[in-house]
């Protein structure tokens, strides 16, 4: 009895285990959606910049200047924005590929399987709800300011103050009204959101052009150059952790991939719209910050109304009206990114059966998933209401950077995967069992198919470790391998940092290892064929070493998170988990795959002893091609119906 028990757990984990790593297929007809396909280039290009331009200009910058950086802020945006950058292509890449609103979620479930996928939707989720939520208590304060704090101190005589520490000084209703106001005019439809998008993106570059000019006419050198601490008052630990903290200023970036399921021409929309709005955006922040650190010395800036105070240092009292026109558009832009790709996202999760069912309707006249609008509205209005702005970044970070990291890998990972046939449907490997094609299998194109992921002839030494691996295999096993070795270093590098300033030879011994380790693994990808069946109008440059560095970069940030954000991020995603394990892989809908795989593969003996000789691996080929033409009782039968 014993040993039928432990037969039986082992069947049960290995049937769990194969589920979350199921991978998703796409449909031959990829570009079909009940969405509404109507925004071009130029929709989604403003899309981006309007959700990254907000809250970091307005109120990041001050912040990061004064208290974290010094004038040193404008490498940490420089840094931080090259580090999104190469996200940024890798989500390019991938939206070229897959035009589907879910952005890192459906790239994560096609290349490395359901459980990530899950891992990252959930996080998504979470970074879009507090993405809006800490925009809309930006835009309420702003707000405030410029009554001079009538609404705060109205609102704390009414309600008392809140004295958690994860709450806000007061419960913000201004905050909650504007996120319930703004979902409530995403559900006019998609083309109507991004009209008013593109205006209010439009007056706030303006404003930062004006802010731009001014600020560099009344620039005063002496800034950066006579002050305490010089031009790096915090050294470059200052800056790199300014780049941490700048970097919550450009995660709007992935609302352009999000809006692939939308867009009209997405193979050429989506990498054009990503690297014109970050390129924007990133020289946009550097010169505001240059403006903003050379018009008053660092440490007199007021993080609450930066710009308009440093403006007024200088007798320039008109600019904080247009300052706050800018602000308030600019933070009014970014709630609706927020607002636009979180109900995209739930959908894309409900449609694959990993969320409640009802979440996957679309409106039929607007064209848009209202049901998510509506709780997306009062999920992120509750947060806005009582939780500390702060707080919020900090959380919404941890999220961000590993989607961010799990997308690079994947591009590295479905570069050296033989995955796609002639008719570019993503397939398994064709060494697989589950996904076999017909075409795949007769079509002329299938040895170039098939020579991706193998080794490549000048790297034949390698053959006896890597050569009888399954194609791609080493590939993915050697970015996992980056990764992880990736964080030990930069966990080093944080924790030890005293110790490799002064030479401790554990210390330089220990880098040492993990850098030569993060090296073999790279060498062992470029080892190997990557590949080029898919003609695609994208692909990130220099593969796979800006996506490795993508991922240390992300690594690296988040490192430098306080504990408390992570503990934070622990409990939400042990609430992910339940969601999944109690709900989602049951109700999967690659679940109705594996069931009728297994329904066909229970009649191989019969089928084996029908054809004698016939191999295991051509049995099984045979079987799918009866799969996909739908003769499923002739293979059950044992019927040889050619």
């Amino acid at each position: 009895m014993p040993g039928s028990r432990r037969m039986i757990l082992k069947h049960v984990m290995s049937n769990i285990w194969s589920r979350m790593h199921r991978t998703k297929q796409m449909p031959s007809d990829i570009m079909e959606t009940p969405l509404n396909r109507c925004l071009n280039t130029f929709d989604i290009t403003l899309l981006g910049i309007g959700h990254m331009v907000g809250a970091g200009i307005y109120v990041l910058t001050g912040t990061v200047a004064r208290d974290i950086a010094g004038p040193g802020i404008i490498f940490s945006f420089l840094l931080a924005g090259s580090a999104c950058i190469l996200s940024a292509l890798c989500y390019a890449e991938f939206g070229t590929r897959i035009p589907k609103a879910g952005s890192a979620y459906i790239y994560t479930y096609i290349s490395i399987g359901e459980f990530c996928a899950f891992v990252i939707g959930w996080n998504i989720l979470l970074e879009h709800m507090i993405g809006a939520a800490s925009v809309a208590r930006a835009w309420s304060g702003y707000v405030d300011s410029l009554f001079d704090g009538v609404i705060s101190n109205t609102t704390v005589a009414i309600t008392g103050e809140l004295h958690e520490a994860l709450f806000g000084r007061y419960p913000d209703i201004l905050a909650c009204l504007v996120c319930l106001t703004y979902a409530s005019l995403l559900g006019i439809g998609v083309k109507g959101s991004a009209i008013v998008n593109s205006i209010l993106t439009t007056v706030n570059l303006c404003v930062m052009g004006i802010v731009i000019c001014v600020g560099f006419y009344y620039a005063n050198l002496d800034n950066w150059t006579n002050i305490r601490g010089g031009f790096l008052p915090y050294k470059i630990e200052g800056v790199i952790a300014g780049a941490a903290t700048c970097f919550y200023a450009f995660v709007g970036f992935d609302s352009i991939a999000t809006s692939g399921e939308e867009a009209k021409n997405p193979s050429f929309s989506i990498p054009i719209a990503t690297v014109v709005s970050m390129g924007i955006v990133t020289l946009g922040y550097i010169l505001v910050a240059s403006a903003l650190t050379l018009l008053v010395p660092y440490y007199d800036i007021n993080p609450e109304a930066a710009l308009p105070e440093a403006f007024a240092h200088v007798g320039m009292h008109w600019v904080k009206y247009v300052v706050s026109l800018g602000a308030l558009c600019g933070m009014t832009t970014t709630l609706f990114g927020s607002l636009f790709s979180l109900p995209r996202c739930i959908y894309s999760m409900a449609q694959d059966g990993l969320l409640f069912g009802f979440l996957g309707n679309v409106n039929d006249k607007t064209q848009v998933p209202l049901a998510n609008l509506v709780i997306s509205g009062i999920l992120t209005s509750l947060i806005a209401l009582l939780f500390d702005l702060e707080k919020l970044v900090e959380f919404m970070s941890i999220g961000t950077l590993l989607a961010y990291t799990i997308v690079s890998a994947s591009v590295i990972i479905l570069r050296y995967r033989p995955n796609y046939d002639a008719n570019r449907k993503i397939i398994s490997s064709p060494t697989s069992e589950c996904s076999v094609s017909t075409s795949e299998l007769t079509s002329p194109s299938s040895e170039i198919v098939n020579l991706a992921g193998t080794l490549r002839i000048q790297y034949s030494w390698l053959a006896p470790v890597f050569g009888r691996l399954q194609a791609g295999s080493a590939v993915y096993s050697s970015v996992f391998i980056f990764t992880i070795f990736s964080a030990a270093l930069c966990i080093m590098l944080q924790v030890s940092n005293r110790e490799l300033e002064d030479g401790m030879w554990w210390s330089m011994v220990l880098a040492g290892f993990f850098i030569f380790v993060m090296a073999a693994c790279l060498l062992v990808i470029i080892a190997h064929h990557q590949n080029n069946s898919v003609n695609l109008r994208f692909k990130v440059p220099m593969v796979p070493f800006l996506p490795a560095l993508s991922i240390l970069c992300n690594i690296e940030f988040m490192v430098h998170l306080n504990i408390l954000t992570w503990l934070r991020f622990f409990i939400w995603m042990v609430l992910g988990m339940l969601i999944y394990f109690l709900y989602g892989i049951h109700h999967s809908k690659m679940e109705d795959f594996n069931s009728s795989y297994s329904v066909l593969m229970t009649s191989s003996e019969a089928v084996k002893e029908k054809w004698g000789s016939t191999t295991r691996t051509n049995i099984k080929q045979t079987l799918f091609k009866r799969k996909a033409s739908g003769d499923r009782r002739a293979i059950i039968d044992g019927e040889d119906s050619d």
